[in-house]
């Protein structure tokens, strides 16, 4: 554990040392590929999760859906489901564990809550529809992609971190305390 805490959060406890939570993370990839024949990834379980949202509110159309139909009647039968929602409940058991659990929006002082909000969600609708025209996410093609040493993923990472740099250069003002 580290010795720095943060300090917004008033009796919170340290977070993990960075480098220990990459070794656990790699871990836990290298699990996945002995234990399941595949990496990690997140889009997927969301997807079969308003897949299986879907089915209920239109089960034929569903199944006729040439997205949502090859996963036939029960799509939240796969591994990647499972991840998604233990990786929410781990979440959320860490944050009550070191008493960091707060409902509250982060932003910097130039940004409204509403704007705040209201970019969040565009991003997470730009970012949710990309990894799933694209048949993966950021974490599937970063870790899985990455440990593989595949090329397109390493040259994905580069782009990635190139245009955060380049995006954050743009709202910078909206975070400038």
């Amino acid at each position: 554990m580290t010795t720095e805490t943060n300090h917004s959060h008033g009796g919170s406890k340290p977070y993990t040392n960075p480098y220990l939570a990459g070794v656990l993370l790699g871990l836990v990839l290298l699990a996945s590929f002995v234990i399941l024949g595949t990496g990690l990834g997140a889009s997927s379980g969301i997807a079969r999760i308003g897949a299986s949202l879907s089915m209920c509110v239109s089960a034929p159309h569903t199944l006729g859906s040439e997205y949502f139909g090859k996963w036939c009647a029960n799509p939240m039968n796969y591994y990647l489901v499972f991840m998604f929602v233990g990786t929410f409940i781990g979440a959320l058991f860490s944050a009550l564990l070191a008493n960091r659990a707060r409902i509250r929006v982060e932003r910097g002082a130039a940004s409204s809550i509403r704007r705040r909000l209201v970019c969040a969600v565009m991003g997470g609708v730009i970012v949710g529809f990309a990894s799933r025209l694209a048949q993966g996410c950021t974490s599937g093609q970063a870790l899985s992609g990455g440990a593989l040493l595949l090329t397109g993923s390493l040259v994905f990472l580069v782009c990635l971190f190139v245009s955060g740099y380049a995006t954050a250069w743009f709202v910078r003002r909206q975070w400038n305390d």
